[in-house]
């Protein structure tokens, strides 16, 4: 397997992850705070990608439902708790 390959193999795998961090953090509006503007998205996504990896761990493939309703929870909670700050 080619460098490029895993690299779009990875960029494949982490895509919810990434998308989902980023349209909660525009929906919650954690783009407004100044000084933890980048802070709030780094974590979402950070949280996002632990969770898929886990859930590959755990189940020994990708793309189980299971995985994907950890993924929403994880980060759903994260942008509760990033708002009440």
């Amino acid at each position: 397997m080619t460098v490029i390959a895993v690299a779009l193999h990875l960029a494949g795998f982490l895509a919810p992850a990434l998308v989902t961090g980023l349209l909660l953090w525009l929906a919650a509006g954690l783009w407004r705070a100044r000084h933890r503007r980048g802070l709030g998205l780094g974590l979402l996504m950070l949280a996002g990608a632990v969770v898929l990896f886990a859930g590959l761990a755990y189940f020994g493939r990708d793309g189980k439902m299971a995985t994907y309703a950890a993924l929403v929870l994880v980060q759903g909670t994260l942008v509760w708790w990033l708002r009440r700050r």
